[in-house]
This record gives C-alpha cells, sequence and structure tokens, in this order.
C-alpha cells in the first residue's frame, strides 16, 4: 500500500518562506544556505504547508506537470534532457560528496537516498537539525534546475505494525518536503508517496538491512 499527496499552493493563501541566500564553505566546498533564522522560518512553514496537502488523483494523472507549464516553466525535449540531467547529477554528486546521501542515476532519473539514522532520530518525523546543511545543498541545486518534477518517497523498515510504517513513512516525506519548500523549492514540482515497509532494498532479518530500509528518497525526473 502506499499513499500520494502532492504539495500545492492555494492562491489565497501565502506561505512564509525564509530569505536566505547561498555561500560556499571554506572547508568542504560545498554550497550552502546562510539563514540566521531557519528554525524559526521552518516552523511557521510547517502548519502553512501541513495544511495544504491535498490526495493526487492516481487516474487523473501527473497535474504537476500541467500546473509547472501553464505557470511559464518549459519542457525539456530531445537531447536536451540527457544534458540537462547529467549537468544536474554532477552538481548533486559535488554538493553530497561525504554527505552520506547517495546519488544513483536510472536513465532519465536521479535518486537521491538518505539513510534514516542521519535524517531522523528512531521512530520520529522530525528532520535532526544536523542535516539541515545536507537538505540546503540539495535546495540549491534543486533551484538551480527548475524543469524537474521531485517524488519524495518515505520508506520504513518492517518493525511494528504496517499501518505505524505508513504513517510513518508519510510523515518524513511530508518533512522532507517541507524543508526543501522552506528553501524554496516550488511546490508544484514536489508529490510525497508514502511506502511503509512495502518497498525493502535489503533484508529485514539484520540490523544492516532494516537501517538500510529506513529511508527517504527524493526521485527527481525530468519536466517533459
Amino acid at each position: 500500500m502506499k499513499k500520494l499527496l502532492s504539495l500545492t499552493l492555494a492562491a489565497s493563501l501565502t506561505v512564509p518562506l525564509v530569505a536566505c541566500q547561498s555561500q560556499t564553505d571554506p572547508l568542504t566546498g560545498r554550497q550552502q544556505v546562510n539563514n540566521t533564522a531557519a528554525g524559526a522560518g521552518l516552523g511557521a512553514l510547517t502548519g502553512a504547508v501541513a495544511g495544504l496537502l491535498i490526495a493526487k488523483d492516481k487516474s487523473g494523472g501527473d497535474q504537476r506537470k500541467a500546473a509547472l507549464i501553464g505557470a511559464g516553466i518549459g519542457a525539456l525535449v530531445g537531447g536536451g534532457i540527457g544534458n540537462y540531467m547529467d549537468q544536474q547529477e554532477a552538481e548533486l554528486r559535488q554538493q553530497l560528496a561525504s554527505s552520506g546521501v547517495s546519488v544513483t542515476r536510472q536513465g532519465e532519473y536521479i535518486i537521491l537516498n538518505m539513510p534514516g539514522n542521519i535524517t531522523f532520530a528512531t521512530d520520529q518525523d522530525q528532520l535532526n537539525p544536523g542535516f539541515f546543511p545536507v537538505l540546503d545543498s540539495v535546495s540549491i541545486v534543486l533551484n538551480k534546475y527548475p524543469q524537474t518534477l521531485l517524488d519524495i518517497d518515505g520508506h520504513t523498515d518492517n518493525t511494528g505494525s504496517p499501518q505505524y510504517n505508513q504513517a510513518l513513512s508519510e510523515r518524513r516525506a511530508v518533512s522532507v518536503a517541507q524543508y526543501l519548500n522552506s528553501r524554496g523549492v516550488d511546490p508544484r514540482r514536489l508529490l510525497v508517496v508514502g511506502f511503509g515497509q512495502t518497498q525493502p532494498i535489503a533484508p529485514n532479518d539484520s540490523q544492516a538491512g532494516r537501517a538500510a530500509n529506513r529511508r527517504v528518497e527524493i526521485r527527481i525526473s525530468p519536466l517533459s
């Protein structure tokens, strides 16, 4: 079982986005967001965006493409798709080196795997503050390449009931989506998906396997 949620902004509502600017860390060379009010801004945004989660009609297709193209964001075509995704992949790999987040290319798609042990405390759905700089780096690249759609997929191991794990996977995916939105990522690009324990990438019969299965993935696909 999985649940799909899309993040949209109602025209009559304004979500408070924190003013931020990027700078380069002199030690790592990684771009970071310089934001003196990160905690307060994220708290204000979390309530606003959470109230705007709506169920996605799977039979109606992906409505994000129509929304973005209607807003003037052009679709990628032909050979430009591969080049666009190649450049984005290279920048993500540079930004996320030694971060604990893996970058995988699958055809035209890029998948970021964020292990649960560095993203969330056990059984919690609030992001670890120490992971904020990593998501800041991700946001900088995503904002530079707006012609992509972003699926935020939450996954758990099989410890606990399927119902509990389903809900936890959804809440964790929402937390990541909210943080990206707080850093300027257009919510019309986002789709939040909770998979619970249904898509393990390792056996759940060991501690290492369960740790691998507790993750949030960002699936980046071209707007085409």
